[in-house]
């Protein structure tokens, strides 16, 4: 062992009559340890969030979106379509229609997104349809078109399309079976099938604000809806508003014809979303306009930065507190120790190994402090991410618990920075007990 790292230690293993500096020297690890850990903890909650938003963001929604510019819709799409799945770096390629709807059941109504597709090509682009809980969304696939005439259910039915009169016949119920078993299939969010009290095998009555103009005005259009599946994806604003139904169905509601609103795309690298809409934009020509996921949700990932920026300052003002400990314990060790100093010099210890002795102890200090710290702050987030202790409101935060994602380089970083801190809290002491005279030290000894 060396010299220094030698003196270094024995001073750390104080005596009786040095307990005091001996206790503020623990705390000082403690300081350390508590800074450390908690910046691991912080960093990894932070790091969790953005990962976990990220995928559910990703696995619910396209990469890229393809928009007609200043039109009702794309006309066309399907040669379109097959013409830019086979650009550069993507991977597949899906039409839609998206819609704001009124989606009702009885006296219970919620607004939602309607999505309308093709699943077959939609399990391709996004994964919400391999959410589904309850029920299938097989039977989304597309079958040959049904009117709103024949598929839509009488006004003497209830919520769920059955007669409400007890004395129904068996006729009667299978009429009715019948007519339910013809409507279009619609899957919901879970938290929306939960407002309106819906099940698989419940109606729902889907209603267009664009409606059709009559002699009377303008009329909202309705369609009754047959819930075949519930999907859960755990993302609150997904499962809370959005529904699934048939392209064909979707485009009969809202009387577009065959016209789609957006074809999505999904890439092979997520992080070339943007070179990639232009690319499209340049393939599509004149009239078209692509958007990304960065784009779309450039201020919720800014956010998360921020963040993490904020907590490594607010939180690393731990360890600072702690490097003020350890200022304070070396510099009393210096005065405790002056005669010892003295008497090293006195032997032939020369200023830059003094020098070296108060660094090395405060190092040790520091690195004792940062290896407890990284234990400790790694296991929380291993516990907290193994077995979601910590739960939140799905409706605030769109995610049920508090996602923990440890990276190594954070604690690479944060111990670099604990140990730069407590190196720094070293240097007065370090430079004062150089600064002893040992004739001085030792006259009145």
């Amino acid at each position: 062992m060396k010299f220094e790292i030698f003196v270094a230690s024995r001073y750390l293993r104080a005596k009786r009559r040095q307990a005091f500096i001996g206790v503020i020297t623990g705390i000082s690890i403690l300081g350390v340890a508590a800074g450390v850990a908690s910046l691991i903890v912080a960093l990894a909650i932070n790091n969790g969030f953005r990962q976990d938003l990220q995928q559910r963001l990703l696995g619910s929604t396209s990469h890229v979106s393809l928009l007609r510019v200043q039109s009702d819709g794309i006309r066309d799409w399907k040669p379109l379509l097959e013409r830019l799945s086979k650009q550069p770096h993507v991977t597949a390629a899906a039409p839609a229609i998206y819609e704001q709807v009124l989606i009702s059941r009885g006296p219970r109504a919620r607004g939602a997104v309607l999505k309308g597709m093709i699943p077959s090509e939609e399990r391709r682009v996004g994964d919400l349809l391999k959410t589904v809980t309850a029920g299938s969304a097989a039977e989304l696939e597309e079958r040959p078109a049904v009117g709103p005439n024949s598929s839509g259910a009488s006004s003497t039915t209830s919520g769920d399309g059955m007669t409400a009169t007890p004395q129904t016949s068996p006729d009667d119920l299978s009429a009715v079976r019948s007519r339910i078993s013809a409507m279009p299939p619609i899957v919901l969010g879970k938290d929306m099938a939960d407002d309106l009290g819906a099940s698989v095998g419940s109606v729902v009555l889907v209603t267009s604000p664009q409606g059709e103009l009559t002699p009377f005005g303008l009329v909202p259009k309705y369609i009754r809806f047959r819930v075949v599946g519930i999907f859960n994806s755990g993302f609150y604003d997904y499962d809370s508003s959005w529904a699934f139904t048939r392209l064909s169905d979707a485009q009969d509601l809202f009387g577009l014809g065959d016209l789609v609103s957006v074809i999505e795309f999904r890439l092979d690298d997520i992080y070339r979303a943007g070179e990639v809409s232009r690319q499209l934009e340049t393939a599509a020509g004149h009239g078209f306009m692509a958007t990304n996921w960065m784009e779309q949700n450039k201020a919720l990932f800014r956010a998360l930065r921020l963040e993490r920026v904020v907590t490594f300052i607010t939180i690393g003002l731990i360890v600072f507190v702690a490097a003020l400990n350890i200022l304070i314990s070396l510099t009393m060790m210096v005065m405790e120790k002056t005669k010892d100093i003295a008497v090293l010099m006195s032997m032939g210890t020369r200023k830059a190994q003094i020098r070296r002795v108060f660094m090395a102890q405060g190092l040790l200090i520091g690195v004792i402090g940062t290896a407890l710290g990284l234990v400790a702050g790694y296991a929380l987030a291993w516990a907290g991410g193994h077995y979601h202790f910590l739960s939140l409101s799905a409706e605030v935060y769109s995610i049920d618990y508090v996602p923990f994602a440890p990276r190594v380089m954070d604690g690479v970083l944060v111990a670099a920075i604990a140990i730069g801190i407590s190196f720094a809290a070293t240097l007065y002491p370090s430079w004062a007990a150089a600064r002893i005279l040992p004739a001085e030290a030792l006259r009145y000894e």
